[in-house]
């Protein structure tokens, strides 16, 4: 068994562990990043190829974090050549107030957003029905999940970091502030920190080494409907709205918040998302509403009931997807008691954990964040205090 003394090691490959190493690396930190599945895995929640990336929140303090991130964004792409953010514009409707807080918050932060009459958007957007005004903002889109991880990994180890697949961790153990030792079956690395960003295993690497909140991990179960809308002629989404937004028109990214006491709420869990990929097809889902599991023990199969239920969104809501032409897919949530995230430190042990179905499109911020209460125990906002 080799032994290694490094600065940071990096536990979790997925897209917030692979931001940390990236952020690290970066700053000349020694980083080792150790992933127990092999590289482009479907066991956790950073997999695929779509994710919904939007500038708009019913709160100020997210938003100036995806402000953050979609710099982050555009700089990845520029440092490895790759296209991950399509920006394809995005919608809130429905009949629940919390849009009305989305739009004053979006105002506040500066982010471009309008309210559309239902007729309009209807207009614009024939795959989808309206039946409230609907809030507009044409710079959200859909970010590449598989290709996003790559791109940190691959820029990460650019900048000197190791990226090891493969590699599970059987043993994390505290010895002093700046002393974490780590066991994998080969290797043990004694680290001046470690960033344990496990997703639906965190609770297995950290139980009773630093205090957590609740985490609630379940198996969502979206599906890829099949588009009935014509493509445009070059392939893309649909042909340029017009008037220089550069937004595509048929499939904008989309989230369906029904008035919490109509029957839509209840029948629909509460609420959609919603986006399109060429060659997937229209993903829809419900939120956070997946039965609970354990990570080692998933069966990927969709709840019937559940998928039942979905296709029958589609057919109400969805007259550009066809109903009876769908793909089910599976993703992991972990879920905090209030659906903020968990990004603290705890002596050498640095935590990124409780994403809640709505962290993805803030990776590159998150992994600055996790970059600084690694080096210099800087603090994000204290709603992400894993005592709070």
């Amino acid at each position: 068994m080799s032994v290694y003394r490094v600065d940071v090691v990096v536990l979790g490959g997925g897209a917030m562990g692979s931001a940390a190493a990236w952020a690290l690396a970066r700053r000349g930190v020694e980083t080792v990043l150790l992933e127990r599945f092999a590289a482009g895995h479907t066991r956790g929640a950073s997999h695929g190829a779509s994710r919904i990336f939007r500038l708009v929140y019913p709160d100020v303090g997210y938003i100036r974090l995806a402000q953050r991130a979609l710099a982050g964004w555009r700089e990845l792409e520029e440092l490895t050549g790759t296209s991950l953010l399509t920006v394809t514009g995005g919608l809130e409707h429905g009949g629940d107030p919390v849009l009305d807080q989305v739009a004053e918050a979006a105002a506040e932060a500066g982010v471009g957003a309008r309210w559309l009459d239902p007729r309009e958007a209807a207009q614009r957007w024939p795959g989808l029905r309206f039946d409230t005004r609907v809030l507009f903002h044409p710079e959200s889109g859909r970010l590449h999940a598989d290709r996003s991880v790559a791109a940190l990994q691959e820029n990460a180890a650019k900048h000197g970091a190791e990226v090891r697949h493969e590699t599970p961790v059987r043993a994390l153990t505290v010895h002093g502030e700046d002393d974490v030792e780590i066991r994998t079956d080969d290797d043990v690395y004694l680290a001046r920190r470690v960033v344990v960003a496990a997703g639906a295993w965190t609770e297995k690497l950290l139980g009773g080494v630093v205090p957590l909140p609740a985490l609630r991990v379940t198996q969502e179960q979206p599906a890829h409907f099949a588009s009935l809308l014509p493509p445009a002629p070059d392939g893309t989404d649909a042909p340029d709205g017009g008037a220089g937004t550069g937004v595509r028109e048929a499939w904008p990214s989309f989230v369906h918040v029904p008035d919490a006491g109509s029957a839509d709420a209840h029948a629909f869990h509460g609420g959609v998302y919603g986006l399109y990929t060429p060659g997937e097809g229209v993903k829809v889902g419900f939120h956070g509403i997946g039965p609970v599991v354990d990570p080692d023990r998933r069966d990927f199969t969709a709840e019937p009931t559940r998928l039942a239920t979905l296709r029958e969104y589609v057919r109400q809501w969805l007259p550009g997807a066809d109903p009876d032409s769908f793909h089910p897919i599976s993703c992991t949530y972990t879920t905090t008691p209030d659906a903020h995230f968990v990004l603290d430190r705890h002596g050498p042990v640095v935590v990124a954990a409780g994403f809640s179905g709505h962290g993805f499109k803030f990776v590159p911020a998150i992994g600055a964040v996790l970059a600084d209460l690694a080096v210099d125990g800087t603090r994000p906002d204290p709603r992400f205090a894993s005592t709070r």
